[in-house]
């Protein structure tokens, strides 16, 4: 399975919770959007936070999530190892097992269609 179809499947498992618990998912999203939109760091800032933590949790749909949002707000393949390397330190060999996979979705992701 790709990154790609990974994305499609738990956005479209997402939707089905969607449905079932709108108040909650509506709220959830309100929360992801203020964080975003507010205080001192850039999106970007934030995404990387985000993603390390995500790494450093182990949950891969996270970690595709959070890759596509930095590549759409302007990360660099550079940038993205520099945060691999201090998820790695500060996670050892599970969050270097993760730090490959949040690589190769970037690479994916980056790939010509």
């Amino acid at each position: 399975m790709t990154y790609r179809s990974k994305i499609t499947a738990m956005r479209s498992e997402l939707r089905s919770m969607n449905k079932l618990i709108p108040q909650t998912t509506a709220a959830f999203a309100d929360l992801s959007k203020t964080v975003k939109d507010s205080g001192p760091l850039a999106v970007k800032e934030k995404e990387y936070v985000a993603l390390a933590i995500a790494i450093t949790q182990r949950c891969e749909p996270c970690i595709t999530f959070h890759v596509e949002a930095l590549m759409k707000a302007g990360a660099s393949r550079d940038e993205l190892g520099g945060v691999l390397e201090m998820c790695i330190q500060m996670g050892g060999g599970p969050a270097l097992m993760y730090a490959a996979h949040a690589l190769a979705c970037w690479d994916e992701l980056a790939a010509p269609a």
